[in-house]
């Protein structure tokens, strides 16, 4: 089965991340076959918008760590270097990317969200950090850039996750919008963008992105790699690790988050069957 699937729409190329079983988990090879996607539309007169969504119940809970090896530093750093350049494929791609939001972007699942030029969510849609609370760092820390450094800390220090609307008054997301009809307002919106020339969209994409890179986004993106293998090996994040080798991940992560007295049922859900993500 593959990892992405594909639709073109006139000169909209619609991409699903497919792993529903496992809530889209950002495998190594999913990020493979997304920035292979990405870069095959970007070389593609035809194309000129990519809309970028997940199968079943979300968006993706994160990075797949289930093929992650033994704690070593270096090897730590190496694949948090490896995503980041997947992930770069998308922010790095000449033509405009929408990412389409529904039920959960968690952890790495927000990181993919925000390295696309837009984000339209649903209203009941969940997006954040919450490994932050206990096991790191976000490796490549778009969220400076998305809403500001203040927004930023209150994010990234507590945890907390945004619904949809919540999303926008921020100015994390662009829209909000019932899911009902978020695969719609997300096809409208990449349409009419697609009704400008595909040059005119490459060239204003590259300079506001150039933009952000004199900002430091790549400097920034090795800090934060580096920080993040820092926090792996802190106290809390052998704990968390030792909690789901006993317990499970559904165990540690209700453990973890119980202190913050919110609604983790919807974010734990089916986490035993889709394994570590997070």
């Amino acid at each position: 089965m593959t990892l992405i699937t594909s639709e073109e729409l006139g000169s909209v190329l619609r991409l699903t991340l497919n792993r529903p079983e496992k809530r889209n988990a950002l495998s190594g090879e999913l990020l493979t076959e997304l920035a292979e996607r990405v870069d095959q539309a970007a070389d593609n007169d035809q194309t000129s918008v990519i809309v970028l969504r997940g199968a079943g119940k979300g968006f993706s809970a994160g990075f797949d760590l289930g093929g992650a090896p033994s704690r070593n530093a270096w090897a730590d750093r190496e694949r948090l270097r490896r995503n980041g350049r997947k992930l770069d494929a998308v922010w790095d791609c000449p033509i405009p990317v929408i990412a389409s939001v529904h039920g959960f972007a968690l952890a790495g699942g927000a990181d993919l969200a925000l390295h696309c030029d837009f984000l339209l969510i649903a209203d009941d849609a969940r997006i954040g950090y919450p490994p932050v609370r206990n096991l790191g760092v976000p490796p490549s820390h778009m969220w400076l850039y998305r809403v500001g450094p203040q927004m930023a800390k209150r994010l990234l220090f507590t945890g907390d996750s945004l619904d949809g609307n919540q999303a926008v008054a921020c100015g994390l997301a662009l829209e909000s919008h019932p899911s009902t009809s978020l695969d719609e307002a997300a096809l409208s919106l990449a349409q009419r963008i697609a009704l400008v020339s595909r040059e005119c969209l490459i060239g204003n994409k590259a300079v506001v992105n150039q933009g952000i890179d004199l900002m430091g986004r790549h400097s920034l993106s090795r800090l934060s790699r580096l920080e993040d293998v820092f926090v792996h090996d802190a106290p809390s994040a052998r704990q968390f690790r030792e909690e789901v080798n006993e317990h499970g991940v559904s165990y540690a992560v209700r453990q973890r988050d119980s202190v913050f007295d919110v609604d983790i049922s919807r974010a734990t859900e089916d986490l035993e069957q889709s394994g570590p993500n997070l």
